[in-house]
């Protein structure tokens, strides 16, 4: 029995986490961290997920926590996430990671701290879009240089980072797969007279409103044809049930960083 802990268990995200656990064969629960100070502190994690009472309570030990699990899931922030990849590398402990925004800085840290545990980093770990992301390479290596690429994300007004880590990633597979240096050719903004569209950029549009759980798509722009590749998120549900796909998987798994696409065969 594989035992997980989640990190924000108190939030919308580890609720739905601490859910797919329960409904998960050869998993549990074994421990429900949140911040100092958090309101739900000593509250039943079952409870609060509406699974009824699992006789887990939240707390903000971190270290008791992590002693206490084989992987530990976190969605929280860059911040937060490397610090809890601290605490389960001086445990040994694996540990699957869905926060987004990450600097090169922050990734690179990253790299560094999963030296000597199993660690799973995805931006998406989502197995549809992660069927996309190698569909993506695939298209983009048949187009070429012949199609201008776009990118357009829509997630709910309370998304902190943007553009998403999804939108960034795929952007970053269709560069590679056209030769391309992401960071050098992602455009983020166009206003006023910009001038015409360079044949190597790959445009980046972000939209925010509502309640809208995820939804990305590519353009592969062509002269009198284009190709659109859509994944829309419905619920968190999918994201829930591939972090824990993602930390049955890494329990036992060599050390060193991986994303879903090991998790899921992709490579």
């Amino acid at each position: 029995m594989v035992k997980i802990a989640v990190c924000g268990a108190a939030g919308r995200m580890g609720g739905r986490i601490i859910a797919a656990i329960s409904e998960t064969e050869g998993v549990e629960l074994s421990g429900a961290l949140e911040r100092p100070g958090h309101p739900m502190l000593g509250m039943d994690a079952g409870m609060l997920a509406g699974l009824g009472s699992n006789n887990v309570k939240i707390t903000d030990d971190l270290n008791a926590v992590v002693a206490g699990c084989d992987v530990l899931i976190d969605f929280t922030t860059p911040k937060v996430s490397l610090k809890n990849l601290e605490a389960c590398a001086l445990q040994k402990k694996s540990i699957v990671i869905g926060s987004t925004g990450f600097t090169p800085e922050e990734r690179a840290l990253a790299v560094e701290l999963a030296r000597d545990i199993p660690a799973v980093l995805a931006p998406n770990m989502s197995v549809g879009v992660n069927v996309c992301f190698k569909v993506l390479k695939d298209v983009a290596k048949t187009l070429g240089d012949d199609f201008d690429v776009e990118i357009v994300e829509l997630h709910h007004n309370k998304k902190k980072d943007a553009p998403s880590g999804t939108a960034v990633r795929m952007g970053e597979v269709v560069a590679e797969a056209l030769g391309r240096d992401y960071n050098k050719v992602a455009n983020y903004h166009r206003e006023g007279i910009c001038g015409e569209r360079t044949k190597e950029e790959i445009g980046m549009q972000t939209v925010r409103g509502g309640d809208i759980v995820g939804e990305h798509t590519v353009y592969f722009i062509g002269m009198g044809e284009r190709i659109e590749l859509t994944h829309r998120a419905m619920t968190r549900d999918m994201f829930s049930r591939g972090s824990v796909r993602a930390a049955k998987w890494v329990v036992g798994k060599a050390a060193g960083l991986y994303d879903m696409q090991d998790v899921l065969g992709l490579r």
